[in-house]
């Protein structure tokens, strides 16, 4: 598993499959984090995306720090501590990359908690926020029309883990 600690606004996190020609890449570059499936035997940067998730949007992630923080905030205060060293923990966050045993399957998790996964053998992503969703185009080989999240198929990814 791959991990980089970063603050939401700025992040690249990049991980290949030990399944050539496999990549999975987390990028945040200010406005939204998104999570892309890649062909790296493209030569061509843009054909080389397979597909793209959306993870979130940075300002969601802030409102969620600010209501986080004055939680925190309100019970360091009550017991009589500083809240300065919680609000710089609070901001940062750890995005993690983590491929099947057939490197086949990559997802990605945040703070701990699975975001997305992609199956290259099914050529689909699943993701918690279902988008963006594209009408599908004759002869495209990879299912962009739904991102819906799928219990049952994160499920499988973790149980071939431990077997």
């Amino acid at each position: 598993m791959q991990s980089l600690t970063f603050t939401p606004g700025r992040a690249f996190l990049s991980s290949d499959s030990h399944t050539v020609p496999w990549t999975a890449v987390f990028e945040d570059e200010g406005v939204a984090g998104y999570f892309y499936a890649c062909d790296r035997s493209q030569q061509n940067h843009d054909q080389s995306i397979l597909d793209a998730m959306l993870i979130y949007n940075v300002s969601a992630l802030a409102r969620d720090n600010v209501s986080a923080l004055a939680r925190d905030n309100v019970s360091a205060l009550a017991a009589g501590e500083g809240g300065e060293a919680k609000q710089r923990i609070a901001s940062r966050r750890i995005a993690s990359i983590e491929w099947s045993r057939d490197g086949m399957k990559a997802v990605l998790y945040l703070d701990g908690v699975a975001q997305a996964m992609f199956d290259f053998a099914a050529r689909c992503g699943y993701c918690r926020s279902n988008f963006p969703n594209f009408l599908a185009e004759q002869g495209e080989n990879w299912n962009r029309s739904s991102h819906a999240w799928s219990d049952a198929a994160f499920e499988q990814f973790e149980a071939a883990l431990y077997v």
